[in-house]
Protein backbone atom coordinates (compact mmCIF):
# COMPACT_ATOMS: atom_id res chain seq x y z
CA UNK A 1 0.00 0.00 0.00
CA UNK A 2 1.18 3.62 -0.46
CA UNK A 3 -0.66 6.74 -0.97
CA UNK A 4 0.31 10.07 -2.61
CA UNK A 5 -0.35 13.63 -1.73
CA UNK A 6 -1.67 14.96 -5.13
CA UNK A 7 -0.01 18.08 -6.42
CA UNK A 8 2.87 18.56 -3.33
CA UNK A 9 5.39 20.75 -4.59
CA UNK A 10 8.20 19.60 -2.80
CA UNK A 11 7.89 16.79 -0.50
CA UNK A 12 6.03 13.22 -1.25
CA UNK A 13 4.97 11.05 1.65
CA UNK A 14 5.48 7.21 0.74
CA UNK A 15 4.30 4.21 3.10
CA UNK A 16 5.41 1.18 1.54
CA UNK A 17 3.84 -1.83 4.06
CA UNK A 18 4.67 0.30 7.36
CA UNK A 19 8.23 1.70 5.91
CA UNK A 20 8.19 5.61 5.65
CA UNK A 21 10.61 6.83 3.05
CA UNK A 22 10.72 10.33 1.75
CA UNK A 23 11.06 11.55 -2.07
CA UNK A 24 11.97 14.92 -3.54
CA UNK A 25 9.57 15.89 -6.90
CA UNK A 26 11.37 16.97 -9.99
CA UNK A 27 12.62 20.26 -9.94
CA UNK A 28 10.10 22.98 -11.42
CA UNK A 29 10.94 24.21 -14.44
CA UNK A 30 12.37 27.64 -14.22
CA UNK A 31 9.78 30.05 -15.47
CA UNK A 32 9.48 31.57 -19.11
CA UNK A 33 11.96 34.81 -19.24
CA UNK A 34 9.34 37.96 -19.60
CA UNK A 35 8.83 40.15 -22.04
CA UNK A 36 8.12 44.22 -21.34
CA UNK A 37 7.23 46.24 -24.41
CA UNK A 38 7.09 50.11 -24.35
CA UNK A 39 5.34 51.81 -26.43
CA UNK A 40 7.20 54.70 -26.63
CA UNK A 41 5.67 56.85 -30.26
CA UNK A 42 4.40 55.72 -33.09
CA UNK A 43 5.86 52.69 -34.25
CA UNK A 44 8.72 53.27 -31.90
CA UNK A 45 8.63 50.59 -29.53
CA UNK A 46 11.30 49.09 -26.91
CA UNK A 47 11.69 45.23 -26.41
CA UNK A 48 13.16 44.10 -23.19
CA UNK A 49 13.21 40.08 -24.53
CA UNK A 50 14.63 37.65 -22.34
CA UNK A 51 17.18 39.88 -20.82
CA UNK A 52 18.21 42.27 -23.59
CA UNK A 53 16.98 45.26 -25.05
CA UNK A 54 16.26 46.12 -28.40
CA UNK A 55 14.79 49.72 -29.92
CA UNK A 56 12.57 49.45 -32.84
CA UNK A 57 12.22 52.07 -35.32
CA UNK A 58 13.30 54.98 -33.83
CA UNK A 59 11.54 58.17 -34.88
CA UNK A 60 13.09 60.72 -31.76
CA UNK A 61 12.28 63.93 -32.97
CA UNK A 62 10.61 66.65 -31.06
CA UNK A 63 6.80 67.64 -32.00
CA UNK A 64 6.14 69.36 -35.43
CA UNK A 65 9.74 69.24 -36.18
CA UNK A 66 9.46 68.20 -40.23
CA UNK A 67 6.26 69.16 -42.42
CA UNK A 68 3.88 66.46 -43.51
CA UNK A 69 5.03 63.68 -45.55
CA UNK A 70 4.10 64.98 -49.27
CA UNK A 71 1.15 63.08 -51.31
CA UNK A 72 -0.51 61.79 -48.34
CA UNK A 73 -3.51 62.34 -46.16
CA UNK A 74 -4.04 65.59 -44.06
CA UNK A 75 -0.07 66.62 -45.07
CA UNK A 76 -0.55 70.10 -44.15
CA UNK A 77 0.45 69.14 -40.34
CA UNK A 78 3.30 69.07 -39.15
CA UNK A 79 4.98 65.71 -37.94
CA UNK A 80 5.34 64.34 -35.33
CA UNK A 81 1.84 65.58 -33.71
CA UNK A 82 2.58 64.79 -30.34
CA UNK A 83 5.70 64.98 -28.08
CA UNK A 84 7.26 62.08 -26.79
CA UNK A 85 6.54 60.90 -23.74
CA UNK A 86 9.78 61.38 -21.84
CA UNK A 87 13.51 61.98 -23.30
CA UNK A 88 15.50 60.82 -25.90
CA UNK A 89 17.91 60.11 -23.35
CA UNK A 90 15.20 58.17 -21.08
CA UNK A 91 14.12 56.07 -24.50
CA UNK A 92 17.69 55.07 -25.24
CA UNK A 93 18.31 54.24 -21.72
CA UNK A 94 19.74 50.65 -21.49
CA UNK A 95 18.90 49.99 -25.33
CA UNK A 96 21.80 47.63 -26.13
CA UNK A 97 20.51 47.55 -30.07
CA UNK A 98 18.47 49.30 -32.65
CA UNK A 99 16.14 47.28 -35.14
CA UNK A 100 15.41 49.45 -37.95
CA UNK A 101 12.47 47.92 -40.66
CA UNK A 102 13.02 50.30 -43.25
CA UNK A 103 14.71 54.00 -43.63
CA UNK A 104 11.53 56.23 -43.59
CA UNK A 105 11.77 59.26 -42.19
CA UNK A 106 8.46 57.93 -39.16
CA UNK A 107 10.87 55.11 -38.72
CA UNK A 108 14.27 56.38 -38.45
CA UNK A 109 14.91 60.20 -38.37
CA UNK A 110 17.47 62.54 -38.35
CA UNK A 111 16.91 62.77 -34.13
CA UNK A 112 17.50 59.70 -33.66
CA UNK A 113 20.46 59.57 -35.96
CA UNK A 114 22.19 61.97 -33.44
CA UNK A 115 20.88 61.10 -30.36
CA UNK A 116 21.84 56.90 -30.82
CA UNK A 117 25.49 55.76 -29.93
CA UNK A 118 27.10 55.36 -33.00
CA UNK A 119 28.75 52.19 -31.43
CA UNK A 120 25.26 50.55 -30.41
CA UNK A 121 24.30 47.45 -32.95
CA UNK A 122 21.89 48.56 -35.93
CA UNK A 123 20.12 45.55 -38.03
CA UNK A 124 18.57 46.58 -41.18
CA UNK A 125 16.63 44.65 -44.31
CA UNK A 126 18.93 45.41 -46.90
CA UNK A 127 22.73 46.52 -48.30
CA UNK A 128 20.95 49.58 -49.15
CA UNK A 129 19.54 50.28 -45.76
CA UNK A 130 23.13 49.58 -44.32
CA UNK A 131 24.97 51.61 -46.20
CA UNK A 132 22.69 54.39 -46.21
CA UNK A 133 22.75 54.23 -42.03
CA UNK A 134 26.78 53.72 -42.32
CA UNK A 135 27.00 56.90 -44.16
CA UNK A 136 25.37 58.31 -41.06
CA UNK A 137 28.33 57.58 -38.81
CA UNK A 138 27.25 54.15 -37.28
CA UNK A 139 30.02 51.52 -36.70
CA UNK A 140 28.07 48.04 -36.39
CA UNK A 141 25.75 47.71 -39.22
CA UNK A 142 24.30 44.72 -39.49
CA UNK A 143 22.06 43.41 -42.47
CA UNK A 144 19.75 40.75 -41.36
CA UNK A 145 19.58 38.13 -44.05
CA UNK A 146 17.40 35.29 -42.69
CA UNK A 147 18.32 35.24 -39.49
CA UNK A 148 20.83 35.95 -36.97
CA UNK A 149 21.87 35.71 -32.83
CA UNK A 150 22.56 38.85 -30.98
CA UNK A 151 23.30 38.30 -27.11
CA UNK A 152 21.23 34.73 -27.48
CA UNK A 153 18.48 35.97 -28.83
CA UNK A 154 17.29 34.75 -32.29
CA UNK A 155 16.12 37.53 -34.93
CA UNK A 156 14.32 36.52 -37.71
CA UNK A 157 13.43 38.47 -41.10
CA UNK A 158 9.92 38.57 -42.22
CA UNK A 159 8.22 39.80 -45.24
CA UNK A 160 5.66 42.25 -45.90
CA UNK A 161 3.94 45.03 -48.55
CA UNK A 162 4.14 48.55 -47.80
CA UNK A 163 0.98 48.88 -49.40
CA UNK A 164 -1.50 46.96 -51.20
CA UNK A 165 -0.89 45.60 -54.84
CA UNK A 166 -2.39 48.51 -56.53
CA UNK A 167 -0.42 50.87 -55.39
CA UNK A 168 2.88 48.45 -56.11
CA UNK A 169 1.42 47.23 -59.55
CA UNK A 170 3.19 51.08 -61.01
CA UNK A 171 7.34 51.13 -60.46
CA UNK A 172 7.58 54.35 -59.89
CA UNK A 173 5.22 53.92 -56.80
CA UNK A 174 6.51 50.73 -56.09
CA UNK A 175 10.07 52.29 -55.82
CA UNK A 176 8.91 54.95 -53.91
CA UNK A 177 7.50 53.17 -51.09
CA UNK A 178 10.34 50.41 -51.32
CA UNK A 179 11.02 47.25 -49.57
CA UNK A 180 9.79 46.55 -45.64
CA UNK A 181 10.65 43.87 -43.54
CA UNK A 182 9.17 42.44 -40.24
CA UNK A 183 10.86 41.10 -37.24
CA UNK A 184 10.22 37.93 -34.98
CA UNK A 185 12.54 37.64 -31.77
CA UNK A 186 12.84 34.16 -30.18
CA UNK A 187 15.15 32.86 -27.51
CA UNK A 188 15.23 29.57 -25.79
CA UNK A 189 12.00 28.99 -23.43
CA UNK A 190 11.42 32.66 -24.19
CA UNK A 191 7.69 33.80 -25.16
CA UNK A 192 8.19 35.16 -29.35
CA UNK A 193 7.82 38.17 -30.76
CA UNK A 194 6.53 39.31 -33.92
CA UNK A 195 6.96 42.50 -34.93
CA UNK A 196 5.26 43.03 -38.48
CA UNK A 197 6.19 45.96 -39.80
CA UNK A 198 4.86 48.29 -42.10
CA UNK A 199 3.00 46.32 -43.94
CA UNK A 200 -0.77 45.37 -45.37
CA UNK A 201 -1.68 41.87 -44.23
CA UNK A 202 -0.14 39.38 -47.01
CA UNK A 203 0.84 36.22 -47.32
CA UNK A 204 4.67 36.91 -45.56
CA UNK A 205 2.22 37.57 -42.69
CA UNK A 206 0.41 34.66 -42.69
CA UNK A 207 3.50 32.56 -43.30
CA UNK A 208 5.44 34.51 -40.19
CA UNK A 209 2.83 33.09 -38.16
CA UNK A 210 2.10 29.45 -38.64
CA UNK A 211 6.21 29.41 -39.08
CA UNK A 212 6.77 30.91 -35.68
CA UNK A 213 3.71 30.90 -33.60
CA UNK A 214 4.06 34.24 -31.70
CA UNK A 215 3.24 34.86 -28.13
CA UNK A 216 2.85 38.53 -29.03
CA UNK A 217 2.15 40.39 -32.37
CA UNK A 218 2.99 44.22 -32.60
CA UNK A 219 1.03 45.76 -35.55
CA UNK A 220 1.33 48.91 -37.15
CA UNK A 221 -2.50 49.73 -37.75
CA UNK A 222 -2.19 53.47 -38.32
CA UNK A 223 -4.56 52.83 -42.00
CA UNK A 224 -1.82 55.44 -43.47
CA UNK A 225 -3.27 56.67 -46.54
CA UNK A 226 -1.76 58.04 -49.93
CA UNK A 227 -3.43 60.73 -51.87
CA UNK A 228 -5.65 59.47 -54.39
CA UNK A 229 -5.31 56.15 -52.40
CA UNK A 230 -7.84 56.59 -50.03
CA UNK A 231 -9.23 53.16 -49.99
CA UNK A 232 -6.10 51.29 -49.91
CA UNK A 233 -4.08 52.39 -46.73
CA UNK A 234 -0.30 51.52 -46.97
CA UNK A 235 -0.08 49.74 -43.99
CA UNK A 236 -2.69 47.55 -41.29
CA UNK A 237 -5.81 48.85 -40.03
CA UNK A 238 -8.70 47.63 -37.81
CA UNK A 239 -9.59 44.93 -39.67
CA UNK A 240 -6.40 43.75 -39.69
CA UNK A 241 -6.50 43.42 -36.26
CA UNK A 242 -9.50 41.61 -36.06
CA UNK A 243 -8.07 39.20 -38.49
CA UNK A 244 -5.05 38.91 -36.28
CA UNK A 245 -7.20 37.54 -33.57
CA UNK A 246 -8.37 34.45 -35.92
CA UNK A 247 -4.80 33.83 -37.44
CA UNK A 248 -3.33 33.96 -34.30
CA UNK A 249 -5.70 33.07 -31.62
CA UNK A 250 -3.43 32.55 -28.66
CA UNK A 251 -1.29 35.59 -28.81
CA UNK A 252 -1.36 39.00 -27.83
CA UNK A 253 -2.30 41.69 -30.18
CA UNK A 254 -0.29 44.92 -29.79
CA UNK A 255 -1.59 47.61 -31.93
CA UNK A 256 0.91 50.57 -32.55
CA UNK A 257 1.72 53.11 -35.02
CA UNK A 258 -0.79 55.25 -34.19
CA UNK A 259 -2.07 58.91 -33.86
CA UNK A 260 1.59 60.71 -34.37
CA UNK A 261 1.84 61.47 -37.80
CA UNK A 262 0.08 63.32 -40.29
CA UNK A 263 -0.74 60.45 -42.76
CA UNK A 264 -2.55 57.96 -40.30
CA UNK A 265 -6.59 57.48 -40.52
CA UNK A 266 -6.89 55.34 -37.77
CA UNK A 267 -7.08 56.77 -33.89
CA UNK A 268 -6.39 54.86 -30.85
CA UNK A 269 -9.83 55.91 -29.93
CA UNK A 270 -11.41 54.88 -33.07
CA UNK A 271 -9.69 51.40 -32.74
CA UNK A 272 -10.92 51.28 -29.07
CA UNK A 273 -13.87 51.05 -30.28
CA UNK A 274 -13.98 48.94 -33.01
CA UNK A 275 -12.14 46.31 -30.65
CA UNK A 276 -14.88 46.59 -28.43
CA UNK A 277 -17.98 45.88 -30.40
CA UNK A 278 -16.02 42.59 -31.67
CA UNK A 279 -15.79 42.06 -28.12
CA UNK A 280 -11.58 41.13 -28.81
CA UNK A 281 -10.55 43.76 -26.19
CA UNK A 282 -8.84 40.80 -23.79
CA UNK A 283 -6.70 39.86 -27.28
CA UNK A 284 -6.18 43.15 -28.89
CA UNK A 285 -4.15 46.11 -26.84
CA UNK A 286 -3.40 49.34 -27.69
CA UNK A 287 -0.67 50.77 -25.22
CA UNK A 288 -0.71 54.70 -24.96
CA UNK A 289 2.26 56.14 -25.61
CA UNK A 290 4.83 55.77 -22.59
CA UNK A 291 2.56 52.78 -21.42
CA UNK A 292 4.77 49.48 -20.78
CA UNK A 293 3.62 45.77 -21.14
CA UNK A 294 4.52 42.17 -19.45
CA UNK A 295 4.07 39.09 -21.06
Amino acid sequence: MYSIKAFTPLLVSLSLGGFAASAWSAPQAAPAPSVTLQQIRNATVKIDFAGTTFLVDPMLSAKAAFPGFPGTYRSELKNPLVELPFSAKEVLDSVEAVVVTHTHTDHWDEAAQKAIPKNLPVFTQNEADAKLIRSQGFKDVRVLNGSSTFKGVTLSRTGGQHGSDLWFADAARAEAMGPVMGVVFAAPKAKTVYVAGDTVWRPEVDQALKQHKPDVVILNTGSALMSGFEEHPIIMGKQDALQATKAAPHAAIVAVHMDAVNHMSLSRKELREFVQAQKIEKSVLIPADGETLKF
